[in-house]
């Protein structure tokens, strides 16, 4: 088969861990009789120095014409002082809304080899770590109307969030749909006890869980869901939440697995098409070390493999590769507890040797 798959590497480490995870598909595709052809494409920092805007109309047309396509990252203190359309991170946004992906799946899975580097109490870690958090994407806080006016104590600024039933409904659906795969478990959470959007968020999940009865439904509000996460992470399975919060709380889980540079993401809609990215920023601070862990990358495309493409032995290889060097005691420099650790590219390297 032939893929078409839209490269957006991005700024700061975003280029070195595309080009890592090129490197593995390029090798899946010779290993299983598969060809990869990919497309490079500006968006976020770099198109703004290029072009003005951080989504270029070529841009987008690229991604709506792909098979699907793999992020790197975007932004940096470069771009800091635009104003809100014109940051870089408003091309993340326009991609997920033009290509209806509004289900953004984010794995935290913690590898027993990685067990030092997580944060965890070692008793704690010894239980397991193995979640799903699904956060809707193209609703809430993110795309309701904002603005700044002026007030009794002077200008003032405002978010908006809003949902409706439907866009609820969908996200749950992804959910709870997800977790009759795994451990058949959803956890929803909101802050139904001060927001009325969370409360038709409860509302509606209570209603459609009744369509799935294999599944175990509960609730939880988001603070408390920030201190389960530390305190007892191995309680959950798929967690289920807003743009806002899920943008919060898959960020804290990522820390659980030892490094933010091991976690990948799936965004989805109604479709095959979707956009896979880590879920890191774009590390000015590192990029052209050689040193930024492209795992977080390689597994993303493992998920494109398995969700876009329907490859499911080819992503299940790519996720034994990785499983398989850090076995091997392979570390990055964020992984590696302060011992030795190797450049990225080396890492990529043995990946590949490991597939």
């Amino acid at each position: 088969m032939t893929y078409r798959i839209v490269l957006v590497p991005g700024d700061g480490i975003g280029p070195e861990i595309v080009d890592g995870a090129v490197a593995v598909l390029n090798a899946v595709g010779a290993k299983f009789g598969h060809t990869f052809r990919f497309e490079t494409v500006l968006a976020g920092g770099c198109a703004i120095d290029t072009f003005g805007v951080p989504l270029p109309e070529e841009t987008l047309k690229a991604c709506l014409d792909s098979d699907s396509v793999l992020l790197g990252a975007v932004g940096g203190p470069k771009w800091d002082t635009l104003p809100g359309h014109l940051r870089p991170e408003r091309a993340l946004l326009g991609i997920r809304k033009e290509l209806g992906l509004y289900a953004n799946l984010r794995p935290a899975k913690l590898q027993k080899e990685l067990a030092a580097a997580s944060p965890l109490r070692a008793d704690i870690a010894a239980r397991g770590v193995d979640l799903l958090i699904v956060r809707e994407l193209t609703g809430g806080m993110y795309f309701g109307p904002r603005g700044r006016g002026q007030g009794e104590m002077g200008e003032n600024a405002y978010d908006t969030e809003i949902y409706s039933k439907g866009e609820i409904l969908r996200i749950g659906r992804v959910a709870f749909e997800t977790a009759r795969k795994r451990g058949k478990k959803v956890c929803s959470v909101d802050k139904a006890n001060v927001l009325e959007s969370s409360r038709l968020w409860r509302e509606t999940i209570h209603a459609l869980a009744a369509e799935y009865p294999d599944v175990a439904c509960s609730d939880m509000l988001v603070d408390n869901a920030a201190m389960q996460l530390i305190q007892n992470p191995s309680q959950f399975d798929v967690m289920v939440t807003s743009n806002l919060f899920g943008d919060i709380l898959s960020d804290e889980a990522s820390q659980l697995t030892g490094s933010i540079g091991l976690l990948a993401s799936a965004s989805l809609g109604e479709g095959t098409r979707g956009m896979y990215e880590p879920i890191h920023g774009s590390a000015p601070d590192i990029a052209g070390l050689g040193i930024a862990n492209p795992i977080a990358t390689i597994l993303s495309a493992a998920m494109m493999l398995s969700l876009s493409f329907g490859l499911a032995e080819e992503a299940n290889a790519v996720e034994k590769a990785v499983e398989t060097v850090l076995a091997s005691g392979a570390r990055t420099k964020d992984i590696a507890a302060g011992g030795a650790f190797i450049p990225g590219a080396e890492m990529t390297r043995r990946i590949i040797e490991a597939l």
